[in-house]
């Protein structure tokens, strides 16, 4: 790794502690009018550049003594050019005999940057192959310098120290989607518990609807004052104030999605991570680190307690399950069952008997009438795999996926296709009369899923004077009434009524499940868990009984729906990818960018022996894709190893920059 230092005065790094005794006296290394008292900072550059993620010694100027802070935002000249960043520490000396220059600007005075906090996000860059600064961009809210004046005066409580004895990690089941027996009341029972024992909690969930739920009902119980909302729909003057109510300890709970997991609680005892299997939880920007994983990291950082809860189980939960690292708390089977709803899948043989053509239905006999008796006891869900209309055209013989003879857009179904007979093209918009598919000539087409507004109506006609009520990610519907309505909805934007669904019809499986990527199964039926929660239980009294109706033709999903058993799933699913060497049974990373580049840096990298690169593939225009397979023993070793050439590419002119490196990313494995 290159170890060389910047030779100008804009700023100077801390050599290496055999060199302490070498460096000059203070004094020398210190301009006219620095402070007197620990007159050297220790700052943290806001830079991508991995190889300036390093603190560097800058002198502190008399006139800002009071305003420099561990924990300050502040501006420093570095290479000719001023640049952000945080103050680390302060000491007597710089550990470089050479002149220091003077701090440019105090941004702001307040302690931004917990110490805890820093130190996790250096964790969570060695864990990710990244730069600490991306990650504190993600933990630090942008500032809003009118709000710093409500909290000038204050100064931020003591961390707590590690307790001996870490917090009980558990692995939660949720067997409901709305009541007691929910989310969010396992969620302020525990909660609760911790304010209790003189602790503070985070709360990470998905989405502002979950935000919504879960602060709302911790609030009406424990007091507005206690709790902070901190989500990116909130605005960043509410987020800013919310970020420093809980630097300063005036509130005690945060509840947040992904970047709450950074939350600045003084004394962390509890961490909660609701539906961690959630593509929310990951962020999109460098270094694609996911809230699961930093929630792992600061569980064994603080020893704080760690509870994963959802109405399914992510394969990455079930496998520190397996391991005895969490705790198991997902009721035994007959608890369980006692809870479920009554599941019918229309591919198993009881149905198919009779009713043969249930398979190829979208919309077979069975859900029809668990949609109709369903309906004599309150509202009925249905749920589709997306919005709009129709999304894709297949053949009706040979089921392949229909596109334009120009320009191989896709075709869609217009509303008129029964009478004109003729197709549209998507991306270049032309119409194409008598259609032939190309695989086998055949004339006769189908939409491969219909979107909500479709569905809606459709269900319309078929149930009149029935309402049907539409809830979409750009048009959710928050809450809906005990009275019959049909609500048609895609996945993860279900209202919940109060005492649950009479039915829920799970349509569109095969289509969904036919999208690419390795985790498709496992978040398809994580999706059917979800929606299938929010119906009420089998029970003897028809106006209490729910029933829950899935298309798909994926026995062994279908079959742990019925079971209502996401565990045994995860289990073996866990145990399938062991054997096949696939995440998270392994570790895995993926290398993207132009090839020249990317080559440089395989070039510079020196594997463990039988870790090997795969690849390349390419994935878009100009650029290509590698990957890496190895265990979780080699991963500290591999994974220094590429940030230790990304560091040296990083400093050469041509930089190697624009790669993206992303580590467990199960996302880009498309198969």
């Amino acid at each position: 790794m290159s170890t060389q230092q910047p030779h100008s005065e804009d700023g100077r790094s801390r050599q290496p502690a055999l060199l302490d005794s070498l460096a000059a006296p203070a004094v020398s290394a210190l301009p006219a009018g620095s402070a007197q008292q620990q007159p050297v900072a220790q700052v943290l550059l806001e830079t991508a550049v991995p190889h300036l993620d390093r603190p560097f010694d800058y002198a502190v100027p008399m006139d800002f003594d009071e305003k420099v802070v561990p924990g300050c935002r502040v501006k420093v000249r570095f290479s000719g050019r001023e640049m952000s960043g945080y103050v680390l520490s302060r000491t007597q000396q710089s550990s470089t005999g050479v002149r220091l220059s003077l701090l440019s600007k105090v941004v702001s005075p307040l302690p931004l940057l917990a110490g805890q906090i820093h130190q996790l996000a250096e964790q969570v860059a060695q864990r990710y192959a990244g730069v600490t600064a991306d990650v504190l961009r993600a933990a630090i809210p942008a500032r809003a310098a009118r709000v710093e004046k409500e909290f000038s005066s204050l100064a931020p409580p003591q961390t707590q120290p590690h307790p001996e004895e870490p917090g009980p990690r558990q692995a939660g089941l949720a067997l409901k989607g709305y009541g007691e027996q929910g989310p969010a009341h396992l969620i302020l029972q525990a909660v609760q518990q911790t304010l209790a024992d003189d602790g503070d909690a985070v709360v990470v969930v998905p989405d502002q609807r979950d935000v919504e739920q879960v602060a709302g009902l911790l609030e009406a119980e424990l007091g507005e004052e206690a709790v902070a909302r901190l989500t990116a729909e909130m605005g960043p003057t509410p987020r800013y104030r919310a970020y420093l109510r809980l630097r300063f300890g005036q509130a005690q709970v945060a509840v947040g999605t992904r970047s709450a997991i950074f939350a600045p609680v003084a004394r962390p005892k509890l961490i909660v991570m609701l539906d961690d299997d959630d593509p929310s939880h990951a962020e999109p920007r460098a270094p694609y680190h996911h809230a699961r994983e930093v929630a792992l990291l600061r569980s064994v950082q603080t020893g704080a307690g760690l509870l994963f809860l959802s109405t399914a189980r992510s394969l990455e939960v079930q496998r520190l399950a397996e391991r005895g690292w969490l705790q198991e708390l997902a009721p035994q089977g007959r608890t369980r069952r006692a809870a479920a709803p009554l599941v019918r899948a229309t591919s198993d043989s009881y149905t198919q008997e009779r009713d043969p053509s249930a398979h190829r239905a979208r919309m077979p006999h069975t859900a029809y009438r668990a949609a109709r008796e369903g309906l004599e006891h309150g509202p009925v869900l249905v749920q589709v795999g997306r919005a709009g209309f129709v999304p894709a055209v297949l053949c009706q013989r040979c089921r392949s996926r229909q596109q334009c003879p120009d320009c191989y857009g896709p075709l869609a179904l217009p509303g008129n296709y029964a009478q004109s007979r003729a197709l549209r093209c998507r991306w270049c918009g032309l119409h194409h009369r008598q259609h032939r598919c190309a695989e086998c000539g055949h004339t006769s087409f189908l939409a491969a899923a219909r979107g909500a507004d479709r569905t809606a109506q459709e269900l319309g006609r078929a149930f009149p004077n029935i309402p049907v009520v539409s809830s979409t990610g750009d048009q959710p519907v928050e809450t809906i009434g005990e009275l019959p309505a049909l609500v048609v909805s895609t996945p993860g934007v279900e209202p919940a009524p109060a005492t649950g669904y009479s039915a829920a019809l799970l349509l569109d499986g095969d289509a969904q499940l036919a999208r690419e990527g390795l985790d498709v199964p496992r978040r398809v039926l994580a999706r059917w868990f979800k929606a299938a929660s929010l119906v009420r239980g089998h029970s003897s009294d028809p106006a209490q009984s729910g029933t829950v109706v899935v298309t798909a033709s994926q026995d062994e999903l279908t079959g742990a729906l019925v079971r209502w058993d996401p565990v045994g799933y995860a289990r073996d699913e866990l145990y399938r990818r062991l054997e096949l060497g696939l995440p998270p049974a392994k570790r895995m990373l993926s290398l993207t960018g132009d090839p020249a580049e990317a080559q440089a840096l395989i070039s510079e990298v020196e594997l463990p022996q039988g870790v090997e690169w795969i690849g390349p593939a390419p994935v878009e225009e100009g650029r290509h894709r590698w990957l890496l397979f190895f265990s979780f023993a080699q991963a500290g070793d591999v994974i220094a190893e590429i940030r230790r050439a990304r560091r040296t590419s990083s400093a050469t002119p041509t930089g190697g920059r624009a790669l993206r490196i992303g580590v467990d990313d199960v996302a880009t494995l498309q198969f």
